[in-house]
């Protein structure tokens, strides 16, 4: 049964994790995370029953009803069946001006996109981006639709990105709401400044009352 360790710089050990962090095709580190308070309650019972294959980190997660989270893989033209299926009608995608060339929206004409330029470095300020993001996912649910975030792996960008939004929505800590997306999608791992940045949007959160 896979464990899930500590989301705030503390990797895992032994054979769990070395069946996850392989240096796959696209040299990110999926060293994956969990949650470091006492939260044993949170999804208990998704926790009990959920078991990560490291294939799966090349599919996107449905990590709420309609938000399903994945790698740059998931919005490729070869996948436009399944994004039907599952009904997705708004896409962000997600990458840096150098990515830009390889990385870049798919179906421009058919699904409504939000594409922003974030680098997946420590020093980048992601926060800024989370008001936009939260308003793009709104205005998707409003008109029933479903929304896929992704960025290059699904792993440190796209998921901070989806981790912002259910800390507002569900009014969860950094911690409980890492907890919440690792789930569905046991791979991710946002980089360290970008963990950090999500703590800090816990007082922000509260300053403009949301719990």
């Amino acid at each position: 049964m896979t464990q899930l360790p500590d989301p705030f710089g503390v990797q895992p050990s032994g054979e769990s994790c070395l069946s996850l962090v392989k240096e796959d095709d696209m040299n990110q580190n999926e060293a994956p995370m969990g949650d470091d308070m006492n939260d044993a309650n949170l999804n208990a019972d998704n926790a009990a029953n959920f078991e990560w294959e490291y294939s799966m980190r090349r599919q996107m997660q449905e990590i709420v009803p309609r938000l399903w989270l994945g790698p740059y893989a998931s919005a490729l033209k070869t996948k436009e069946d399944e994004l039907c299926r599952v009904g997705v009608t708004h896409i962000i995608c997600v990458r840096q001006q150098i990515e830009a060339h390889w990385i870049r929206p798919n179906f421009p004409l058919k699904y409504h996109y939000l594409t922003l330029d974030i680098a997946d470095t420590p020093t980048q300020n992601i926060i800024q981006y989370f008001p936009s993001v939260t308003k793009f996912i709104d205005d998707c649910f409003e008109r029933n639709g479903a929304v896929l975030v992704h960025g290059n792996a699904g792993i440190s960008r796209s998921a901070a990105l989806v981790i912002a939004y259910i800390m507002e929505k569900q009014n969860l800590s950094a911690s409980q709401a890492i907890r919440v997306v690792q789930n569905k999608r046991f791979c991710i791992f946002p980089n360290e400044g970008f963990r950090q940045q999500l703590q800090e949007y816990e007082p922000i959160l509260k300053a403009r009352g949301i719990p």
